[in-house]
């Protein structure tokens, strides 16, 4: 649902500073396009270690074309023991004969032939090069920890440490999720690497909460305080993770500090581990079931959770769209799954009978978000053609627009809907937030102010406040009642806006 920023190309002072953003901070959701290369890693001092030093550096520049599905050249890079098998041109390498393997020879060539291709990236480093000519010549030997059969992705995602989050950041950070505490007094917050925590009335920072995964797209809070967070690390990982924002912590210049990485009684359960960002989250309306839906392989997970997060059971792992799975939500009654997707439908399952029960395909475009109207039997969606749409649940009509109820002049990103009450907001490309009455249709407020596309959207669980958050990492908080903005601030810690240009 992101989208890369237009290049300033004018102010060439920025364009390095630039740079550093994309290195550090990486590029948005629906840019998937490859990220400029990173440095090169220090030569190895001992001998080279193919899980250390060489999978990284084929993972980085092959395995887009060389993986397990219709691996180019029938040659799949992403097991070893496929890898030395080779592939139509034969063995890519010969243990101590450098001169003699091929993938050395692909690497160098400056034509036609070159590994990887012109379209997919730029040639790889003569350091990068160098190390995989080294560990041939030493033998081109398995670590013997990893078993030659082995899904080199995973081992190369289990031994990745990530980063610390930085105590001041030089540049904002997208905020793509946000969710209110239980108590309304607290809003957490997306950032790179970490949830961050501020107080409500003050926009103070109180907490910031470590993570593994890189950007948070949905969190909620369960019924017992606890909250639950999808993300991940786009095209490399994504989970579903369930933490204690009043766990262990320790003080960071007037900041409480959490590890939700490696402290237990922070990070409480890791419920799904997945190879692409898992991008939205659903809570029953009794608290019982938890969903998720992905990015890569386009799955819909349901967990009972009635025991406890730690007891999670998965119950259901349904495939019923084409593509990415953006939006997700729970029927009033539990019984269904309104969902949304890159594919351009929104779907409703029926979890008894575990089926595809209607589809509607009006919006043309990405939907990205679902929602329904109390009683079950409308249906809300809203994609990437602006348009907030109602539709039938049940009977002929089933799937049925009953009509268009409003729209933002870009593209729609997210809607969300309170649990109790007769109230949805949605956000979208224009910089607006926009009120809904959930059970007539009906248009609210239209809340504006943001300077930059506004990508999550969140409501208290009393119904009084809405909390926006904008690509340019800018949060406001309003009043559901008249509009009126009670707080904003940057959300990237440390982080100081630049002033706006006098005129």
């Amino acid at each position: 649902m992101l989208r890369p920023r237009p290049c300033l190309c004018v102010l060439c002072g920025l364009v390095g500073l630039a740079l550093a953003y994309l290195l550090l901070f990486g590029l948005p959701n629906q840019a998937r396009a490859q990220a400029p290369p990173a440095a090169a890693a220090p030569a190895p001092t001992g001998p080279v270690s193919f899980i250390r030093d060489v999978a990284p550096i084929l993972k980085e520049n092959c395995f887009s074309c060389h993986g397990a599905k219709n691996p180019k050249g029938k040659l799949d890079m992403t097991h070893f023991e496929t890898f030395a098998k080779g592939g139509t041109k034969g063995e890519p390498f010969t243990a101590g004969k450098p001169d003699d393997s091929y993938i050395l020879t692909a690497l160098r060539l400056t034509t036609a032939g070159r590994m990887p291709p012109r379209e997919s990236g730029d040639p790889l480093a003569p350091e990068q090069i160098a190390v995989i000519e080294r560990w041939i010549k030493e033998g081109a030997k398995l670590d013997a920890e990893v078993k030659p059969q082995a899904d080199l992705i995973r081992e190369l995602r289990a031994r990745w440490v990530p980063p610390a989050p930085k105590a001041v950041y030089p540049f904002p950070v997208t905020v793509t999720a946000l969710a209110f505490t239980p108590d309304n007094k607290k809003l957490v917050v997306s950032g790179h690497h970490e949830l961050t925590v501020w107080d409500v009335g003050s926009g103070k920072l109180e907490k910031r909460l470590r993570t593994r995964c890189r950007r948070a797209l949905a969190m909620l809070f369960l019924p017992d305080g606890k909250l639950v967070v999808a993300g991940g690390r786009p095209a490399e990982e994504g989970d579903v993770c369930v933490y204690n924002l009043d766990g262990p912590s320790k003080p960071e210049n007037g900041v409480a500090v959490l590890d939700g990485v490696n402290d237990k009684a922070v990070l409480v359960a890791r419920l799904l581990v997945s190879d692409d960002e898992i991008e939205c989250l659903a809570l029953s309306a009794d608290g019982k079931k938890l969903a998720s839906g992905g990015s890569q392989d386009r799955t819909v997970n349901v967990w009972d959770i009635s025991a406890g997060v730690d007891k999670a059971k998965l119950e259901q792992s349904i495939e019923n769209h084409a593509d990415w799975v953006f939006g997700v939500a729970f029927s009033p009654d539990g019984k269904h799954l309104f969902t949304c997707s890159r594919d351009k439908t929104a779907k409703v399952w029926d979890l008894t009978t575990k089926e595809s029960v209607l589809t509607f395909p009006d919006h043309q475009q990405p939907v990205n978000g679902v929602g329904f109207k109390p009683d079950g039997k409308q249906g809300y969606s809203i994609g990437d053609d602006g348009q907030l749409r109602s539709w039938n649940t049940s009977g002929d009509q089933a799937g049925k627009q009953t009509r268009a109820l409003g729209n933002h002049a870009k593209a729609g990103l997210k809607l969300v809907q309170h649990p109790k009450l007769p109230l949805m907001a949605t956000c979208g490309a224009d910089m607006t937030v926009k009120l809904w009455n959930s059970d007539t249709g009906a248009a609210g407020k239209v809340l504006s102010g943001h300077t930059d596309q506004v990508f999550s959207v969140a409501l208290s669980p009393d119904g009084n406040l809405v909390a926006s958050g904008a690509y340019n990492g800018e949060v406001r908080i309003w009043k559901v009642a008249d509009g009126a903005m009670l707080k904003t601030f940057n959300a990237a810690p440390g982080y100081v806006p630049p002033e706006a240009p006098k005129k």
